[in-house]
């Protein structure tokens, strides 16, 4: 049994499955995978089944019926891997942009103190791959704004590259998270933070995904805009935590 799980929602990621299961499961730790597929079109979910056959212990699949947000899926992730008992819970996407090899990064930052480690791009300068300026500057500015909204000392607060230790989603209201974008990888680090939990950023490079189609929609960007003004009001008035 491992006390690592790394969590990677998927929708129509045929093009990146395969090769990111090898590369996650063949670091040099015990890591287990849970994916959570959204009833994607394309076969990604009959990818992971074949692949599920070489490892039977360390890769695990669960299905939902139909295509429900970012958020969900990792809350259903979290739940499925708080119900297992592992130590340590990982936020990963499929397509490369997160390196496998820093896992054991993000792990032994917790392991050394930290409760939420965070693969941060922005920690020292600007450490992005292939994205355009346009893309850079507003995922850049963007954190600039929900730090100075919400007053979280974090960076990267859009960050999607994440490992918990599992005290700190035993104590975050899952229930209560409403965000399913970008707004909720604020959300998240957030409350973390609210509730005291130390948070540490682990410098990370993150490169723009060469196969597959992104899921960013100005209806993330929207939620993301608004949801961290709501995010402040609903901690001034103490709800929802």
């Amino acid at each position: 049994m491992s006390d690592s799980l790394v969590i990677i929602p998927t929708y129509n990621e045929r093009e990146n499955i395969e090769n990111i299961l090898e590369a996650v499961l063949s670091q040099p730790h015990n890591f287990h995978v849970l994916i959570v597929d959204d009833a994607s079109p394309d076969g990604t979910a009959e990818i992971v089944k074949n692949i599920q056959n070489k490892y039977p212990e360390q890769l695990h699949l669960e299905e939902r019926s139909g295509k429900q947000g970012l958020g969900t899926a990792y809350i259903h992730g979290f739940r499925w891997a708080l119900q297992k008992g592992y130590e340590f819970i990982f936020e990963m996407d499929a397509d490369f942009s997160h390196d496998p090899k820093d896992l054991i990064r993000l792990k032994t930052a917790c392991q050394e103190g930290a409760d939420l480690s965070i693969g941060s791009r922005y920690v020292r300068g600007v450490n992005v791959v292939n994205w355009p300026m346009s893309r850079v500057l507003l995922s850049f500015f963007a954190s600039k704004y929900v730090r100075f909204v919400t007053g979280i000392p974090v960076h990267d607060t859009t960050a999607g590259f994440k490992c918990y230790r599992k005290a700190v989603l035993e104590k975050i209201n899952l229930s209560q998270i409403r965000f399913v974008g970008y707004a909720f990888q604020i959300e998240m680090k957030f409350k973390a933070w609210k509730h005291g939990y130390v948070i540490r950023e682990v410098p990370v490079i993150f490169t723009d995904r060469t196969a597959g189609q992104s899921k960013m929609s100005r209806g993330i960007v929207k939620e993301a805009v608004f949801g961290v003004i709501r995010l402040k009001l609903d901690s001034i008035f103490g709800r929802d935590y």
